[in-house]
Order: C-alpha cells, then sequence, then structure tokens
C-alpha cells in the first residue's frame, strides 16, 4: 500500500540559525521511499544524513529572516500483523548493546520514579508482549488526550500526576513504564493515517525477542 504525507513548515529567524528537520519517513524493513521533494525559500544550503538510529535528517543554515518549508513524499508500506507476540521479555545480558541504552531512564521518560507504580499496576502480566498491551490500555483509560495541556517540560512522572497529555506524552509514559518493567523502549514520531486534525505523531516501540514493535497507547 502507498501513502502520500508531507508537511509545510515556517520559521522565523532572528539572526544565523541552524535547522534540523526529522521529517523525512525511514527506510526499513517493511516500509520504502518511493519519491520525495523539499522545497525551501529562500534556497538554503542543505545537508542530507541518517543518524546512528537510521532515522533521515536534514540540516540547513539560515543567515536569518523567514525560511518556508515543503516536503511531500510517497511511501510504500507493507503491513504484516505481529504473527509473534513474546510472551518473556530478554535477558538484559543478552540484549544487543546498541539496544541496553533504551532501558535507561531519560529527560522525559524518569523510569527509576515509577518502579513502584508500574510493579504494582503490571507485575501480574506475562513479562513482555501482553505486558506492554496491558500498559497501553491504563494509560488510554487513565490519561484523558487534550490538546495544549503540556509542554516542553513536561515528562512521564507529571502525566501520572496530571492523567491529561498529548500523544507525545502518552508515548513518554509508555516507554517509562517499559523500562521501570526492564523492557527495552523507545520513542517514535511520523505521520498518522487519517489523523484529524493533520499533525505528526508519537507512538512508542519496544524490542522483544530480538525486533522493535511499535504500540500507540493514544489511539
Amino acid at each position: 500500500m502507498e501513502f502520500k504525507v508531507g508537511c509545510v513548515l515556517g520559521y522565523q529567524c532572528s539572526g544565523p540559525a541552524t535547522l534540523l528537520l526529522a521529517i523525512s519517513p525511514r527506510e526499513e524493513e517493511g516500509q520504502r521511499v518511493v519519491e520525495e521533494s523539499l522545497q525551501i525559500n529562500p534556497e538554503l544550503e542543505r545537508e542530507h544524513f541518517d543518524d546512528a538510529s537510521g532515522n533521515r535528517l536534514i540540516r540547513l543554515h539560515s543567515t536569518g529572516g523567514k525560511v518556508e518549508i515543503g516536503y511531500q513524499a510517497r511511501v510504500a508500506r507493507t503491513h504484516s500483523p505481529d504473527a509473534l507476540r513474546p510472551t518473556l521479555s530478554d535477558d538484559p545480558g543478552q540484549l544487543p548493546p546498541e539496544v541496553l541504552p533504551f532501558l535507561f531512564p531519560s529527560r522525559y521518560c524518569e523510569s527509576d520514579r515509577l518502579v513502584g507504580l508500574a510493579s504494582q499496576l503490571f507485575g501480574h502480566l506475562p513479562l513482555g508482549y501482553a505486558t506492554v498491551e496491558g500498559l497501553c490500555d491504563w494509560i488510554h483509560e487513565h490519561v484523558e488526550y487534550r490538546y495544549g495541556t503540556s509542554d516542553a517540560h513536561t515528562s512521564a512522572s507529571d502525566i501520572v500526576l496530571q492523567c491529561v497529555g498529548v500523544c507525545r506524552d502518552f508515548a513518554h509514559l509508555g516507554i517509562a513504564f517499559c523500562r521501570a518493567l526492564g523492557i527495552p523502549a523507545r520513542f517514535g514520531a511520523g505521520y498518522a493515517y487519517k489523523l484529524e486534525p493533520p499533525d505528526f505523531h508519537a507512538w512508542f516501540e519496544v524490542y522483544l525477542s530480538g525486533k522493535w514493535y511499535p504500540f500507540d497507547a493514544t489511539r
């Protein structure tokens, strides 16, 4: 199946600035970028590169003033339902080195502060895929989605207390709960199918039995 995605961005730079754009879909198993185009007004020096996680980034250098950016892409997706739903998480001692950082607490996902709560809420579930499904259900039922209720300083522990947020907060809380239970988890963002109103969307992924699985507590 093919999808058309795109965005229009505008910036007003008060002086020389470097813009780092994460707007290009990843190239990975089950996903291929068929074609894409990028328009920048005024034309700026640009650099395309992949980061260590395989995210495709664009770096622009502006001397200041107004910058308008338009991006469009046609993306082919091959969707295969998760045939295997692991019941046990991987032994941390056997995880690949590049996965280990996704077990650690971070600025927005203070998993060390949520160990007790995560164990209380989800400790009875089979550790693995079922655990993540259970915590997604809990987040969806207990956290209200309301636009404009959080900002760049809001973390997972804040959401536990205020029980309201946006998709980014749902993802941060899911990641924090997973890491608190010893399940590697990472943040994901991109274009969501039929999202209204159109906007970038956030979800999270967990690493089980050698594979990353996507989960979306916002739904």
